[in-house]
């Protein structure tokens, strides 16, 4: 890894296992948004490529990967032709907007789901229901953790 890593080696390690597990992440992609986190200075494709030893493709889908997420921005270096990377700060709005944004993709899906399986024999019509009930309990729950979090960090 870069000198930014150095000594923070074992904490990105950590957040390489930790984050890419709980996301559902590879763990290369837990270490870049480590790596994001604690660099000082916005970060080009190359730098992460040092950073993390990997290569420009492994890099270009996972910072595709972060980006998504809402926890990294991608800009335009001034003066420059290369893309920089940084951790957003309001990353974990920013986070806490693409879960929501998911939750409710599959509460669509739940919805056109429930519509198209009205003739199918019980248990899936009641699995299907199941499903309904339960995005739409997560979409009116997460809107609330968001505008809670989104208020207090402003």
């Amino acid at each position: 890894m870069s000198s930014l890593a150095g000594d923070l080696s074992p904490l990105i390690d950590d957040f390489g296992l930790r984050i890419g597990r709980a996301m559902g992440w590879p763990p290369m992609a837990g270490r870049a948004a480590g790596v994001l986190m604690l660099s000082p200075e916005p970060m080009t494709t190359a730098e992460l490529q040092s950073a993390l030893d990997a290569s420009k493709g492994s890099v270009s889908e996972i910072t595709r990967l972060l980006v998504d997420s809402g926890t990294v921005r991608r800009f335009k270096q001034p003066g420059s032709r290369q893309y920089g990377y940084e951790w957003r700060a309001d990353a974990w709005i920013g986070c806490l907007q693409h879960v929501l944004e998911q939750t409710k993709e599959l509460l669509v899906l739940a919805e056109h789901a429930r519509a198209r399986g009205d003739e199918l024999p019980e248990p899936q019509r009641g699995r299907l229901h199941e499903m309904h009930e339960y995005y739409t309990f997560m979409v009116r729950h997460i809107e609330v953790i968001f505008e809670e979090y989104r208020t207090l960090k402003s």
